[in-house]
């Protein structure tokens, strides 16, 4: 693993010395990220006034889905928003994937706070999960940009969206807040938060939760432990200084991926052979039984664990009336393993203690520290704003073998392997400056955004293990990418809006990566590597009244130089994905929300989309493959999302409904799976003070309603051009009804 804890400590100790002059200068109200989060109550849910496509949930919107839900699952309830998952919460990552008007997980930015979490991808690089970074009951709401986002977002990924999640400020009033929920497959989650209130501008919380629960099919569990502490002190009138450190442990036991021949010849409740290991032994060794007919239709078992620690100093200063500073420096660790019991390579060949299968590993490590600043100043009727991120990042992934003697529980870390295949260092330096200017015409009904942007990302890997490339580095870097944006008010209740975007992408680091490949195929393709681009257009109207808001937006898109890792055989065999430059894609779409509150404690959310994507180009793979003209993988054409919520006094009764219509699982669109409609329901009740607990609430939440048999996420262990006898296994279902009971009380 490359070294930079020396540079990142005299980083953090420049940031933090330079920031301290400011602190004697603050003279107006602090506008942090963070405190963004505790007023999202209080502003439009569909972006108002706003030169781009914004979208608004708040913890309130939350509680239609059970505690420790993926808060990515609720954005679905967004226009343009696509979200899979094969467990209930969400919360299994393997299976998780979200995309914005067809551009997938990895090619989205996101945030927490202002600190950048990568590409969300689950062999990550460059970030983590937000259900790692942030307890789900910690969190104070999210805002997702389905097309363009801030142009000062700190990601190397955002061609096609932008979420941002904000974390919930400390109470001014000491407390203590207690979960505890049960639910289906022995599912348990217990939460404690501790307020010390406000004591002259200063104010945390610390808090936990431990959460664990059974797989709904197969054997295994889920089990996460999260710390969660926040610091705030506000000082001055204008000014404030914000520390986190959340800290995530979590171990996942895997669902077996599945195909479609799979499901009709094994059944939907089809998983890993664990605990029968003499049943795993025998198909490893070609004897099948049950309908088994290949060594890939089940492994004995898998497990995916991340261990991260992300931490950031942010302050917010008011130098004077017209000028303010934004400084957040943080710092992340990760490190993580993939395991598999794979049938494909033996434990202690050629002794008398050689078996068919060895436990195969991914193993991740990610060290980055990296400071976000903004500079804000308004003057002569223009709110100018400049900022700069920089990123230093080591990442490291290798692939191990380790042999065993039989059966053992995998959900640790494992250590001296047994056979190393290959192993790669990467080091990547991010920088990017931004420069905005926003001003206001015709009595300031008319806004107008108009900035640019010049990322730079270097990246370089060694390899001191394996054939890959070595000593090389790729380089995605553009001087001037424009961006620009209106919002006309026509009246009281009614405004339009547009903008326009251009975007590049970092080249993706690790698995799958153009770095993952043998030295000579990636001397030949680096040549030709052009960086991932994307270019926006969006326009689009809102109206608001009594009672009721509504928007209506439309877009064109257009997705160059579309980098794409093409599988080359099953996902567990390892071997390296062709990596190529196939073309470009073209996306078409529209996108509406309507919100009405016909009477008092009724509220009623709608979303409806509409999206065209295409592939404009054929890619060659020993011969011509056809995608000209096929729709993109994994992209619903038409998406619906309704939410009805009825809150009488104590009572807050919640019914979701959403549907997702039909997706093309292979680039040449042979092979699709069906839409579907999904009913989510939630009811609590507010005993209000008890005793010496100022609140007592009990919630219940049951996930899919109807129980509907679904195919969620696609594309998990890889995407093919062709699937003709519909047997490649890369696709999950989704779970059955599920509930969760939860009570919380406050002191």
């Amino acid at each position: 693993m490359p070294s930079h804890a020396p540079l990142r400590r005299n980083l953090l100790a420049l940031l933090v010395c330079a920031s301290l002059p400011s602190l004697a200068a603050a003279e107006t109200a602090p506008t942090s990220d963070a405190q963004s989060a505790t007023t999202l109550d209080s502003i439009s849910v569909i972006g108002r006034g706003e030169a781009r496509q914004v979208q608004r949930v708040t913890a309130e919107d939350m509680k239609v889905l059970p505690p420790g839900a993926n808060p990515l699952k609720l954005l679905a309830s967004k226009p343009g928003v696509h979200f899979e998952s094969g467990d209930a919460t969400g919360a299994y990552e393997w299976s998780t994937s979200i995309s914005l008007r067809g551009f997938n997980q990895n090619r989205l930015g996101y945030t927490l706070d202002g600190i950048p979490l990568g590409n969300m991808s689950y062999g990550n690089s460059n970030g983590l999960h937000v259900s790692r970074a942030v307890i789900s009951e910690n969190l104070g709401g999210a805002e997702v940009s389905t097309g363009i986002g801030a142009l000062g977002t700190p990601s190397t990924s955002n061609l096609g969206g932008v979420f941002q999640f904000y974390s919930i400020d400390p109470s001014t009033e000491y407390g203590v807040v207690l979960a505890q929920g049960f639910g289906s497959d022995n599912a348990r989650r217990s939460y404690a938060r501790l307020e010390t209130g406000e004591h002259q501008g200063f104010a945390a919380y610390l808090s936990g939760v431990y959460s664990e629960g059974d797989k709904w099919k197969g054997k295994g569990s889920q089990e996460l432990k999260q710390f969660n502490g926040k610091a705030v002190y506000n000082f001055g009138v204008d000014s404030r200084i914000t520390a986190l450190f959340n800290a995530s442990r979590r171990v996942e036991a895997d669902y077996q991926d599945l195909s479609l021949e799979m499901i009709d010849r094994l059944g939907w409740t089809w998983d890993n052979y664990a605990p029968d290991w003499d049943r795993a032994l025998a198909a490893a060794r070609g004897q099948f039984s049950g309908g088994v007919n290949s060594p890939w239709d089940a492994y004995y078992s898998g497990h995916g664990l991340r261990n991260d620690d992300i931490s950031s100093v942010a302050g917010d200063f008011g130098l004077n009336e017209a000028m303010r500073l934004k400084v957040n420096v943080y710092n992340h660790s990760n490190r993580g393993q993939g395991h598999w019991f794979s049938p494909s390579n033996p434990s202690n060949p050629g002794t008398a203690r050689e078996i068919p299968i060895s436990i195969r590993t991914t193993e991740y490590a990610i060290d980055r520290t990296g400071v976000t600043s903004a500079f804000t100043w308004n003057v002569g009727g223009h709110e100018l704003e400049a900022g700069l991120w920089y990123e230093d990042n080591g990442h490291s992934v290798q692939r191990n073998f380790y042999y065993i003697d039989g059966p053992i529980t995998d959900d640790f870390f494992l250590r001296n392997p047994d056979q190393r295949v290959w192993r790669q260092l990467y080091t990547t330096i991010t920088r990017q400056f931004y420069v905005q200017d926003r001003f206001r015409l015709f009595d300031d009904r008319l806004t107008v955004d108009i900035g640019a942007k010049s990322p730079h990302t270097r990246t370089r890997v060694r390899t001191p293990l394996g054939s890959y490339a070595n000593n090389s580095s790729l380089t995605s870097s553009k001087g001037l990418l424009p961006q620009a944006g209106f919002n006309f008010k026509l009246n009281e209740g009614n405004e339009i809006f547009g903008s326009f975007a251009r975007n590049i992408a970092a080249y993706a680091l690790g698995v799958g990566s153009p770095f993952n490949v043998p030295q000579q195929a990636f001397d030949a393709s680096a040549r030709n590597l052009k960086p991932e681009q994307s270019r926006t257009i969006e326009l689009g109207w809102r109206g608001y009244g009594q009672g009721y808001e509504a928007s209506v937006a439309v877009y064109d898109v257009k997705f160059d130089n579309r980098l794409l890792a093409i599988a080359q055989c099953v996902g567990i065999l390892g071997c390296p994905a062709l990596f190529s430059n196939v073309g470009s894609v073209t996306s078409r779409g529209a996108e509406a929300t309507l919100q009405l509150k016909p009477v008092q404690d009724v509220t009623w959310s709608n979303a409806l989309s509409w999206n065209d994507s295409t592939y404009d180009d054929d890619y060659v793979n020993n011969g011509v493959v056809p995608t000209r003209g096929r729709k993109t993988v994994d992209t619903p054409e038409w998406m619906f999302a309704s939410t009805l919520a009825w809150t009488p006094g104590p009572w807050d009764m919640r019914l979701s409904a959403n549907h997702v219509g039909k997706r093309y699982v292979t680039y040449t669109n042979d092979l699709s799976v069906p839409g579907y409609w999904l009913v989510n329901a939630s009811v609590a009740y507010d005993f209000g003070s008890l005793g010496p607990a100022q609140n007592l609430t009990v919630a219940v939440n049951l996930t899919n309603l109807a129980d509907k048999r679904y195919l969620s996420s696609i594309n998990t262990n890889g995407t093919y051009a062709a699937d003709p006898t519909r047997s490649l296994a890369t696709m999950q279902v989704g779970a059955p009804r599920q509930v969760m009971a939860t009570a919380t009380v406050r002191f």
